[in-house]
């Protein structure tokens, strides 16, 4: 239902160190930028896949950021991960490049009985999640 979503932060390095780390484990990364120049106003980076997935084709930005000095206001947004592994792998990385622990990995059954789920705060303090709602793989 959503193409893409725009989000304004304080400090569009800062922003993007902490999204690129927390994004590699999903398989998601700055597709596309613009310039300051090409917008007549601020940069704006695009995060989209970098390989093709059922819902979304290699390449589309469908996550921007873009400085604005005063970030967008609280918001959450969630990232589907393809299993668990990939959600603690989310997880992980934002806790190491920074990011607040809003909510640690594990099933949250109020949601759905398969409803797996990190949650974090990047450098704005906006809630990012990843999700899988696939059941646990047997061992």
């Amino acid at each position: 239902m959503i193409d893409h979503i725009g989000l304004g932060v304080r400090d569009l390095q800062a922003a993007r160190a902490f999204y690129d780390a927390a994004f590699a484990p999903l398989g998601i990364a700055v597709v596309m930028s613009v310039s300051a120049e090409q917008t007549g106003g601020t940069a704006h980076l695009g995060y989209g896949p970098t390989a093709d997935r059922r819902d979304i084709q290699a390449g589309k930005p469908s996550f921007w950021i873009s400085e604005s000095g005063a970030p967008t206001g609280p918001m959450h947004v969630a990232f589907l991960a393809r299993d668990r592994a990939q959600v603690d792998a989310f997880h992980a990385a934002a806790m190491a490049a920074g990011g607040a622990d809003n909510g640690a990995p594990g099933v949250r059954p109020h949601y759905h009985p398969n409803y797996y789920a990190a949650f974090v705060l990047d450098p704005d303090g906006r809630n990012v999640e990843a999700v899988c709602h696939a059941p646990a793989q047997e061992p």
